[in-house]
């Protein structure tokens, strides 16, 4: 397993839409923009994935060194984004960038994550835009919706739902919207693009940024990841860290699920030590992942969440 802070010689993906090609450089494995130089003002950023697929990678405002990613599929029928982001102003730029790549309009956006990181911005998004969510996902955003305080932006409910996979057919472009089990929420969505052989994992993968478990079904996510990891895509977009060469995020998805399964098995043993919840952060040993990105913030909701799996108490 790879330390943040180890430099390692890979290919990245171009920081924006004038080159498609790959360059060689080196590269830190982590989910920080600062840990690998770079800043706020270096972003937004496009990656041409593919022809007419970008990945997008904004900073995420609630975490301020760690980015939040859209995936942009170009058709002749219009443009699906998948994912939205945290606040208003980063979605108008990212509407406002998507317009230099193609006039076509907006036409469709899948909700990942129901998060308010992913979802907060989402009224900003242009009028006639169809939103589809999990069925779970659009549950809670209709329950978000109803508590919505006067001062608050608009909480967009989708009008669409997926219980576990879709086909749609934008233009000539087969866009396959899938749900492959509970894992960072209880209505992850994914979408795979078939003939491009790319899958954006919302937050079910999330770039060297130790596991946010808070609302996770840590069995289930680790199931999930195996799905994906059993698709075989050439390119795993993350829905947070970097947007790496298809090499490394391969390679990251396999040490994310590694990740889940150190956490997991941490609070297994801690729970059966009878260790209580409360003091269980203090004596686990994360070992290869005790750098990562965010564990400060994330460990201890890990923890408690595989605890509530052994007792029962994840429904």
């Amino acid at each position: 397993m790879i330390h943040m802070g180890r430099l390692l010689a890979v290919f990245t993906l171009v920081l924006g839409v004038s080159s498609a090609s790959l360059h060689s450089q080196v590269v830190i494995r982590t989910g920080d923009i600062t840990v690998r130089g770079l800043k706020p003002t270096d972003f937004p950023r496009i990656t041409k994935l593919a022809d007419d697929v970008y990945g997008y990678e904004q900073i995420d405002p609630t975490k301020r060194v760690v980015t939040a990613n859209n995936l942009i599929v170009v058709t002749t029928g219009g443009v699906l984004v998948a994912e939205g982001q945290g606040t208003v102003d980063n979605v108008r730029r990212l509407v406002s960038d998507i317009a230099t790549i193609t006039p076509q309009p907006i036409k469709y956006v899948v909700v990942g994550s129901e998060h308010g990181d992913h979802t907060g911005g989402d009224s900003a998004f242009p009028d006639g835009v169809t939103f589809i969510a999990h069925p779970f996902s659009k549950a809670n955003l209709e329950r978000q919706s109803a508590g919505r305080r006067p001062e608050q932006p608009k909480t967009v409910v989708p009008t669409e739902t997926v219980n576990s996979r879709r086909i749609l057919n934008l233009g000539t472009t087969e866009i396959d919207i899938l749900f492959l089990g509970r894992a960072h929420t209880g209505g992850d969505l994914e979408v795979f693009l078939p003939r491009e052989n790319i899958l954006f994992m919302s937050e079910v993968f999330i770039n060297r940024i130790f596991p946010s478990m808070a609302n996770g079904y840590p069995t289930e996510w680790i199931a999930a990841l195996k799905k994906a990891e059993d698709m075989h895509a050439r390119i795993y977009v993350p829905a947070h860290g970097f947007i790496d060469s298809p090499d490394v995020l391969n390679e990251e998805m396999r040490n994310y699920r590694a990740a889940l399964e150190k956490v997991r098995s941490e609070g297994k043993r801690l729970h059966d030590a009878g260790v209580p919840v409360e003091r269980a952060v203090a004596q686990a040993d994360f070992g290869p992942f005790a750098n990562w990105t965010r564990v400060n913030d994330n460990a201890a909701n890990g923890l408690k969440r595989v605890y509530m799996e052994l007792d029962g108490e994840l429904k």
